[in-house]
């Protein structure tokens, strides 16, 4: 019952895309909307993404200290791993699961706010491709902006642990920075970015789909909205799987 139930909501979920990727009625009204939704799904969430970043770092950089206190290990590794795992998987997959919470919530929220007190159904009858118009500028502006947000938690992760080199004895600030500059692989800030355009689209089309097959009232959208985010989380650590097997092997 449970396979048959998923297998019928995937199916569901594939002919929402094909709705949703259809070209735009009027081009300039999809600029308009994507503008606006890179304003409040993108630039909205820079504060968080920096105070979570920069804390996340220093939290990092901490246990790394902790954690290699044999004489035998350098003292630079500290900063080394510290890049690591921000680049490789805070960056990336972490970050997208906390942004699965806010910004999948609000997409699935709003649109599901909008099918219950009917303006898609308005949206329909005047001959709109509903899906195309509320769906495909959110998808698009989550798209174009998660690199920026990747790129701002990468660096705001590494000034985190910058400060806790700088203001406590634990590790010098110059093993800190020899640290992150060792064996530097540029291919993983790729990894992570091309990992994040993928988590983006999971998070964005998800909660799109979940908020506009809402059926109910206001008690049905808060349901709609923590299906979304649970089923996104799901998601993306299924495709951080297959995507690190992918790139990294």
């Amino acid at each position: 019952m449970l396979l048959t139930d998923s297998l019928a909501t995937f199916g569901k979920y594939c002919l929402f895309i094909k709705r949703v990727f259809a070209l735009p009625d009027r081009w300039h009204v999809f600029l308009r909307r994507t503008i606006f939704e890179i304003s409040k799904l993108g630039v909205d969430s820079i504060p968080l993404v920096l105070i979570i970043s920069l804390f996340i770092g220093a939290v990092i950089t901490i246990q790394m200290q902790l954690n290699i206190m044999s004489p035998l290990i350098p003292s630079y590794s500290v900063g080394l791993a510290t890049r690591e795992i921000i680049l490789l998987e805070f960056s990336s997959s972490i970050l997208c699961l906390i942004l699965a919470g806010k910004v999948g919530s609000n997409i699935a929220s709003e649109i599901g706010t909008m099918r219950v007190t009917e303006q898609i159904d308005a949206l329909e009858i005047m001959g709109v491709n509903s899906c195309n118009f509320l769906v495909l500028p959110k998808i698009t502006a989550f798209l174009l902006f998660m690199p920026v947000l990747v790129v701002f938690c990468m660096g705001t992760s590494l000034i985190g642990g910058y400060l806790i080199a700088l203001l406590t004895d634990m590790i010098p600030v110059s093993r800190y920075i020899y640290g992150i500059q060792t064996l530097f692989n540029e291919w993983y800030v790729w990894y992570g970015l091309i990992k994040s355009l993928f988590f983006s689209f999971i998070i964005s089309s998800v909660a799109s789909f979940f908020g506009y097959y809402v059926k109910g009232g206001a008690l049905d959208v808060g349901k709609s909205s923590t299906n979304a985010v649970v089923t996104s989380s799901i998601l993306i650590l299924l495709f951080d799987v297959l995507l690190t097997k992918l790139l990294l092997q």
